[in-house]
Order: C-alpha cells, then structure tokens, then sequence
C-alpha cells in the first residue's frame, strides 16, 4: 500500500466517532485551545491579552524583527498587529525603529520593561509546556511536535514561512 493509500485508510478511522471528533484540524484547535487555557490566564493575570503576549515571544526571541515577518510568528494579521504594536508602544513594553538599511521599512524593538515582562512569560511558557510533557508518555511530546513543524512547512507557516515572508518584506 503506498503512502497515499495508507494516509486515506487513517483517515477513515472506525465511523464510530463521527466527522468532528476524529479530523485533525479540530483535534489541533481543540488541543491548542485547551492545553493554552491555563497559560493564557497567566498572561492576563499581567495586564496582557493573548496577542500582546505572542508578539513579547516572538521579539524575546529575535528583537528588531520587521512587521511582516512578526505578523506571521505571532498568528495575526499584519493591520491587526499595527494596532497592537501602537498599544505596546503606549504601554512602553516595544518601540519601532526605522530598519538601518531601508528607512522606509519599520522594526519593533522591545523596551526594557517589554524585555523583562517577555522573559518572565517564556519562563511560565516553558514551566506549562512542561507540565503538559510531564503528562505524555515518553517521547510523544517530540514525535508530535516534529510533526507539526512538518506540517507547518508543508504549509509555509512557522519559521519556513517566516524566513519566506522575509525575503519578499517590501517597504511599508
């Protein structure tokens, strides 16, 4: 049986669950939705919604990123973050800087406050991912998320559609 065929035969699944309760996008929003719950009141117990949150990760990670390619980490879009940066920016937790290359073209930059707030939530992050890994059997946590990130680049989504959308920035 080739690949194709095997994949189909998964798919089918026993019948006995229904459409919904067995399709895999479904399962990944409802994990995800689940599994982020308790993080997520973490973060509003801050001060902060859930987006002002990925935007603090993403720049945690790499500072001084340009819109376009922040609006893809961070699951939003672009005009959507542009009212959410101008927010942090009055809260002071990020600043936008001209890019040294291109004047035109606009980075965010985290503030001292938006550096300290950021790295105490990737510390919660990482204390609640590994609460949820505790819960799994060995090895299922990596097996998974190898999976995802395989999907993800199917899709050009994550840091492959990232590096992507970085090569087509055109000045704002």
């Amino acid at each position: 049986m080739n690949v194709r065929a095997q994949n189909q035969a998964n798919l089918a699944g026993t019948g006995s669950e229904g459409f919904v309760a067995d399709y895999l996008l479904f399962l990944l929003a409802a994990a995800s939705d689940a599994a982020s719950e308790d993080f997520h009141a973490q973060v509003r117990a801050q001060g902060l919604r859930v987006p002002e949150w990925r935007i603090l990760a993403c720049l945690s990670d790499e500072d001084g990123q340009m819109i376009t390619q922040l609006a893809q980490l961070a699951l939003m879009e672009q005009s959507h973050l542009t009212k959410i940066i101008d927010q942090m920016a009055t809260k002071s937790l990020v600043t936008r800087r001209s890019d040294a290359k291109d004047r035109r073209r606009v980075r965010v930059y985290l503030t001292g406050a938006g550096r300290k707030q950021g790295a105490d939530l990737v510390a919660a992050a990482r204390a609640h991912e590994m609460s949820i890994i505790e819960r799994l059997p060995p090895g299922e946590a990596a097996t998974l998320k190898e999976g995802l990130k395989r999907i993800n680049a199917l899709y050009g989504t994550g840091m492959a559609g990232v590096a992507k959308a970085d090569q087509m920035e055109t000045p704002a």
